[in-house]
């Protein structure tokens, strides 16, 4: 994995709210990336539950193909998610002093799938921060073709924790933030074995895929220690949630591990 954290790469994710690390896993790590994602993809569509795959036939689940908190289903996968050396990235891109696991997610666009619409990440979460981070890895070539990652740079500065909801049409977010019609969005295309992360709160899609290959991503968010319960479920198991009360901490170790401490 790339340890090479930069003050120019953090200036870059804190200015533009997103950064592009091509290389990041060599190519054994990137083989196992996909043998685990594989395997805890076939666990979760086996399960009926946490995929969005219960009516194929919908505009969503021809999006992609989502399978939802894979750590419960593979202890690979928590080890993968759980590096500390992404912790350090997101701890250092961010400034905060302690990163846990939030939650995690395949995303695979079958071929010939739907475009997915702008949209942030975090207002769908149980809790609110503008340094929550999410990590998208590339577990085959993302292009232009296949529907790679499209952001629009800056607007994490500006968008509100108000839940909007990702729409049929790509653009419905222009709804809420009519200024930012005019931003230009950047494309983000990088070879497998690339890791992005970017800002929960940065308004993001990804385009169609017209090839006739899937186009894997295995994805994590992480929240800084120290969040506090909004009411929201989210992905909380049922008990859980129903322990919690608005304010409450999210700090339940086995959950959601400290995978980095400053210092």
């Amino acid at each position: 994995m790339r340890t090479d954290i930069s003050e120019a790469l953090i200036r870059q994710y804190r200015e533009q709210g997103f950064v592009v690390l091509e290389g990041f896993l060599d190519a054994a790590e990137l083989e196992h990336w996909r043998a685990v994602t594989e395997e805890s993809i076939r666990r979760r569509l086996a399960s009926d539950s946490l995929n969005n795959q219960s009516d194929p036939d919908t505009f969503y689940a021809q999006v992609f193909t989502q399978c939802l908190n894979l750590r419960d289903l593979h202890p690979e996968m928590m080890k993968l998610i759980a590096h500390p050396v992404l912790g350090e990235w997101v701890g250092r891109l961010t400034g905060v002093s302690a990163v846990r696991v939030w939650q995690d997610q395949a995303l695979v666009k079958q071929p010939y799938s739907n475009h997915t619409a702008l949209h942030f990440d975090d207002p769908f979460w149980s809790f609110y921060s503008r340094d929550a981070v999410n990590m998208w890895v590339a577990l085959d070539d993302a292009t232009l073709a296949n529907g790679c990652l499209w952001y629009l740079p800056g607007t994490q500065r500006e968008a509100r924790f108000e839940l909007v909801d990702i729409d049929v049409n790509v653009g419905s977010l222009f709804k809420a933030y009519p200024q930012w019609k005019k931003i230009e969005a950047v494309p983000a295309p990088c070879p497998a074995g690339s890791l992005i992360f970017h800002n929960s709160m940065i308004a993001h899609g990804a385009g169609v895929n017209m090839t006739p290959r899937p186009r894997r991503a295995m994805t994590a968010g992480y929240m800084p220690d120290g969040m506090t319960f909004n009411g929201q479920q989210s992905l909380l198991p049922e008990a859980y949630f129903k322990s919690l009360k608005v304010g409450d901490l999210l700090n339940d170790d086995a959950m959601f591990p400290v995978i980095w401490r400053q210092n």
